[in-house]
Order: C-alpha cells, then structure tokens, then sequence
C-alpha cells in the first residue's frame, strides 16, 4: 500500500504547492493566454498531473493510470451522460419545428433580451439546476437562448454566470447532502449556513446579469425585473434552506421567482429598447400561436421536469439503484494510504464506482426526450436515431473535455497533490475564512467551514473546463472562441467568490452563535 505525502519538495509545504499547482497553471496558461480549445487545455493538464504524480509524488504508475481512467468514467458518467441527453432534448425538439412556436411563447411574454436572459439563464435555469444539477441547465438555457436568437458566446456565457448561486442546492440538494455525509455534520445546519452565504449573492445576481449584458443603462431600464426576480429568489432561498430543508430550495426559489416575473410583466414593460451584438434593427413581435400549439411545444420540457423530479424522490431513487451495478475500482480501491494531518490517522483510500445507469439524472433525461420524440413531437425512429448520431458526433471534444478534467482531478486527489494545496491554504491563518470560499484546524466553526466549501466552490464553477465545454457544446460555439469565454467569466468568477469569501470572513468574526 502506498501511502501519501504533502510535501513531496524540500519537506516543504510552501514549494509542495508551487509545484502541486502546475497542471492548474498548465490549464490556464493554454487556455487562457494561448487561447487553445479546452479539449486540448484538459488533456494537458492532465499529462502534467499525470508526470507531477509519479515524478514528484512518487506514485505508482499503476495507480495513477487507474486514478485517471476512475475520474474519466466519473466524467462521461453521470456528467457526460446528463449533458448529452439534456442537449439530445433540445435537438429533438428543434428537428421537429417546435421550438420555433416555443422561442414565440417567450417573446411573446418578454421581448426584452434582459427579461429573456432572467427568465431563462436565472430563474429556469435555476430550476433545471434544483431538479437535475451536473450541467443540465447551462445545456437547456444555453440551447434555449441560441434558440431565442442570441449569439452563442451570449449565450453560453450569462449561462455559465447566471448558474452560480444555485448550483449549492442542486440536484435536489446533492452538494449539501453530500457534504453532510462526508463530514459527518447535521444536514439542517449545514442547509441553513450555505443558504446565508447564498442568500446575499441571489439578491443581486439578477442585477449583476444585466449589468454584464450592458451596463447600468441596461439595468435602469429593467431594474423593477431586477429587483423582483431577485429578491423573491434570495428571499425564498434564505427561508426554505433555514426553515423548510435543503432538498426544495431551489425549486421552490426558482419557482417563486419565475411567478413573480410573470406577474410583474402583466403589469409592467421596459420602456427602452435593448439590444445585444448581432441583433436585428428591429424586434418584431412574434406570431400568435394557439395555447394547443404553446403546450406541445413546451411539452418536452414538461416531461423533463416531470421525470427528474420523480428520479430525484427517495423512494423512486431507491428502487431504481438497487439495479445499479458498484464495484471497487481495480488497482485503486484501499491501495493509497491517507496520512496525518489530512486524516486523523492513516486510512486506506477508498475508490468506489457506483454506475447508476438507470438511476442517474441523465437517463431521466432520455427518457423524458425519447417519449417526448414519440408522443409530442412526432418523430419517426429513423429522425431520432439521425439526431442522436448527429448529438454524439457534435458533443465529441465535449465529452473528452469533461473526461479529461475530472482525470486531472482524481489523478492529483490519489496522489496527495490537492491535499498538498488543501493545506497550504489552511497555512493561512486567520484569513483562512476568505481563502476557504475559494477552495479545521483553527477553531472556527465546522459548520460555517464547510459550507464556506460548498458555497464558494462553485463561484468558480464557470471557469471549469467542463462548464466551459458543456456551455460550448449546447450553444455549438466554436472551439476557438472557448478561450475568449473562459477569460469573459474568469473576472466574475474571481469577484464572486471573492464577495463569498468577505461574507464567510464577516460571518466567522462577527457573526456569534448565528454562525456555528
């Protein structure tokens, strides 16, 4: 059994992590400055990770290559797996001619890019994300809004930045379960402490939105929309995870936002005209379409919210995995030995692959699009099986991407690498607080900590390569244009959880009993 060591470089915890951070500064550096696809940024992250592991951590080689290939199939499933039928639905119900009458049916609600990218990016999306999670709602909103007619890199990327703050209690709350079981936390505490560090950014991310769209004359004309849609979701999301559980905060957020924008624009309309790159002269106003016509266009949708909903119960998701098949992962499981400080004592490292093949969201998903294709849109065997091929083919460098980076991530997990940066960040002291948000042994409170985890972590969701490549597949940007995406969110990713780590740091000094 081998076992691990943070500080492979001198014994020296400070150039440990210099070195450790390398396939970071790998990825970045292709993607950022050299401006490469991020298929080809991933895999030579990956490669570095892979060197850094063996040459510098003195990992085996056996155990790296079986590190690498766990976190690709953890890639392609569930991940890959619900972004490719997520994408599938869409095309499904574009093959057919329907989302022409759907694109109608919003525009005729809200003409507005502003209101479009609200009701679509945050509020639906954000409501994918409560039901689903693993990049569904930057696939679908993403999809739609190139559907609505803004450009894919608009698209794509006030998805990306719009699936923020949700992403905490997505796919019916996975994150906070998850983190619950893992540290072994109360799931009520740990629920309501990531709703308080949430809530605050809700309030003003509708805002934030628009302000990236077109500055603050673009929100002077919609800041009624603004302020409705996000204070109805902060407001909802600050109450269910406190008073209600964790499982709904986002649905019933998103909801509650949805509703309140609806019966605002019953009411009210901005008054300005906005546009965005590569809009038309004019906005006309679409067609009238039947309700009998709105409804089987929206169908699909319908039926997705309808199985990712029923997937999520705990009984239906019960019966479903006792069809799953779990193994230890060969020349991994139990081979690489955790050591202090990183666990309390030495412990093997577990490496178990659950396939939940007809439980995962993704196959929610499928089969939400297949019935849909039959009943609703009217396919032919012979056009679904075009479009599926077609998906396939087209999600490609997509799905290598995602397969890449989480190699990357599990390669340098097994080898002892973001135990190395881990603690570093820690070496940090008293500002540890404000550093945790962007990644217990100071005395702060354990919940407060964990949820500063959870709650910061995915502000940086949208810089990941696999947000990057699922928005860019479910928008069909060109692959050159991934590196201009990934530098247009780097900033808000950074000032975002900067704004997280200010409030976990105010919490954690000021914030008392409230906070523990």
């Amino acid at each position: 059994m081998w076992e691990q060591n943070y500080t492979p470089v001198a014994h020296s915890l400070w150039l440990s992590a210099l070195v450790a951070a390398i396939p970071i500064f790998v990825v970045l550096y292709l993607l950022g400055l050299r401006r490469k696809p991020a298929w080809i940024a991933a895999l030579a992250g990956l490669a570095s990770a892979a060197v850094l592991a063996v040459a510098v951590y003195r990992m085996p080689l056996g155990a790296m290559l079986s590190s690498a290939a766990y976190g690709a199939a953890f890639g392609l499933f569930p991940i890959g797996w619900v972004v490719f039928t997520a994408i599938l639905l869409f095309r499904l119900t574009d093959a057919a001619g329907q989302f022409e009458i759907l694109k109608d049916s919003v525009g005729g609600l809200a003409r507005d890019r502003r209101l479009q990218a609200l009701l679509i990016a945050f509020a639906f999306g954000a409501f994918i994300e409560g039901a689903a999670g693993f990049g569904t709602p930057v696939a679908v909103a993403g999809a739609m809004l190139v559907g609505l007619g803004f450009s894919p890199f608009y698209a794509a990327a006030l998805c990306l930045l719009a699936n923020t703050a949700p992403v905490a209690f997505g796919s019916i709350a996975t994150p906070v379960i998850t983190l619950a079981a893992t540290t072994g936390l109360p799931l009520d505490r740990l629920s309501a402490a990531v709703g308080r560090i949430c809530a605050p950014v809700s309030l003003f991310l509708p805002a934030y939105l628009i302000l990236v769209m077109g500055g603050r004359k673009a929100l002077r004309g919609v800041w009624p929309a603004a302020a409705v849609c996000g204070v109805t979701f902060a407001a909802t999301q600050f109450a269910v995870s406190n008073y209600v559980g964790a499982q709904l905060t986002d649905i019933l957020s998103s909801l509650a936002a949805i509703a309140a924008l609806v019966a605002l624009l019953r009411v009210w309309h901005p008054q300005d005209v906005f546009r965005l790159e590569g809009d038309g002269a004019e906005n006309a106003a679409p067609p009238r379409r039947a309700p009998i016509e709105i409804a089987r266009a929206w169908a699909p949708y319908a039926l997705l919210v309808v199985f990712v909903l029923l997937w999520g119960l705990d009984a239906v998701k019960a019966k479903l995995s006792a069809w799953s098949i779990v193994f230890a992962w060969p020349g991994l499981h139990n081979r690489v030995l955790r050591m202090p400080p990183v666990a309390a004592h030495p412990a093997p490292y577990a490496a178990t692959y659950a396939w939940h093949w007809l439980a995962a969201p993704g196959t929610a998903c499928l089969l939400a699009a297949l019935l849909a294709a039959l009943l609703f849109l009217r396919l032919r065997p012979g056009q679904i099986a075009q479009v599926f091929a077609g998906t396939a083919k087209n999600l490609f460098f997509a799905e290598l991407t995602i397969a890449a980076v989480l190699a990357l991530a599990f390669v340098m997990n097994y080898a002892g690498a973001t135990a190395t940066l881990g603690l570093a960040f820690v070496a940090t002291g008293r500002l540890f607080p404000f550093f945790s948000a962007l990644l217990h042994q100071l005395q702060l409170g354990p919940v407060l900590m964990a949820a500063s985890n959870s709650s910061g972590g995915v502000m940086g969701k949208m810089i990941s390569l696999q947000s990057i490549a699922v928005a860019a597949a479910a928008t069909r940007l060109r692959h050159e244009d991934e590196a201009r995406l990934f530098r247009f969110v780097l900033r808000h990713s950074i000032f975002l959880a900067a704004l997280i780590g200010l409030i976990v740091a105010a919490y954690a000094h000021w914030g008392g009993a409230w906070t523990r």
